[in-house]
């Protein structure tokens, strides 16, 4: 039972955490909010749960909770956490993998065609009085455009399903997808196959050592001339200079992001100043039901590891001696 157990919640911002905190205290835990993401002097060095945000969860901040048994994040993403030094502690890390997957693809594609349409451009003109056309704004046809998918689990595979009809032809890549799981209609390729290719190419990966730079300089350079990047994931997986090259180029018409490298961004980040992006404050997540799902979650999985020995939806089971395959990396 949980009765007697201390969790400790960072920061989280922007999320009211009570549905959670009511949860554990219901079964018994006790709670203890930190200003700062860092364990001060008056944290409880006896808690057995950590519930995270963005913010980095290293070995260091382990150590000090020598009774630490799970790391629960508020989000599908986990790259805030050193999953080795939790493997090595023997520390559960559980994450949420399908409380947004609808807002997320939705908002992707609504990224993606927004994008393509150049609707900010129009926006600007018609606030600007100019209620004409424009013939140096040139829209081409979904239908005739590939799109390409990185990534196809939970979240990349159903913006898949919603682009699949809208764009001629849509490719996927994703070895770790089982072929069970594969979309209908999604052509399987390589990475560098798809980027030469896709028209569109939506990232729909973790950011892990592996995925860090996927869209490095030269596979945006080998994307067809006139192509659009979308990223609603992690801001490191793309080359910000190079896609901003890319940009001042031509060689990329227009980029649609949730997300940057650094977050909010600064005031002279010339993406976010960038007439061709259509920038979103890291909120693809963002709904009233998936803000239920997302304060309240982080707490179930650990009143289930301390009731039932594991959490609901754990990144992997990084118990020593546990079968530690990686986790699915393409959500």
């Amino acid at each position: 039972m949980s009765g007697g157990a201390t969790a400790i919640y960072f920061p989280v911002e922007g999320l009211d955490v009570g549905p959670g905190e009511d949860l554990l205290r219901r079964a018994g835990v006790t709670v203890h909010h930190l200003d700062e993401p860092s364990l001060g002097p008056d944290a409880p060095r006896d808690a057995v749960a950590l519930l995270v945000g963005y913010d980095p969860v290293g070995a260091a901040v382990m150590d000090e909770l020598p009774q630490l048994r799970i790391i629960a994040t508020h989000s599908d993403g986990y790259d805030m956490v050193d999953l080795e030094a939790a493997r090595e502690r023997g520390i559960w890390v559980a994450h949420l993998p399908d409380s947004a997957c609808e807002e997320v693809a939705v908002h992707a594609l609504t990224l993606t065609l927004s994008v393509l349409r150049r609707v900010g451009d129009w926006q600007r003109r018609v606030r600007e009085g100019l209620w004409v056309e424009d013939d140096s704004i040139r829209l081409r046809r979904p239908s005739t455009l590939t799109c390409g998918v990185v990534g196809l689990g939970r979240i990349g595979g159903r913006y898949a399903r919603l682009a699949a009809p809208i764009f001629g032809r849509t490719l996927g890549c994703d070895p770790y997808l089982p072929a069970d799981r594969w979309p209908a209609g999604v052509a399987a390729v390589d990475v560098q196959t798809l980027f030469s290719q896709c028209d569109v190419v939506s990232l729909h990966v973790p950011l892990t050592d592996e995925t860090r730079l996927l869209a490095s300089g030269p596979r945006l350079e080998s994307l067809p001339r006139g192509a659009v990047l979308v990223n609603v994931s992690r801001g490191e997986l793309v080359d910000e200079a190079a896609l901003l090259a890319a940009l001042d180029s031509g060689r990329i018409s227009g980029a649609g992001l949730d997300v940057l490298v650094d977050e909010p961004p600064a005031a002279d980040n010339p993406l976010a100043a960038h007439r061709r992006v259509v920038l979103t404050p890291h909120i693809a997540y963002l709904s009233q039901e998936s803000l239920a799902r997302y304060a309240a979650e982080p707490a179930a999985n650990v009143v289930a590891l301390l009731e039932h020995g594991r959490p609901n939806t754990p990144v992997e089971d990084l118990r020593p001696g546990a079968d530690a395959r990686a986790a699915h990396r393409h959500g």
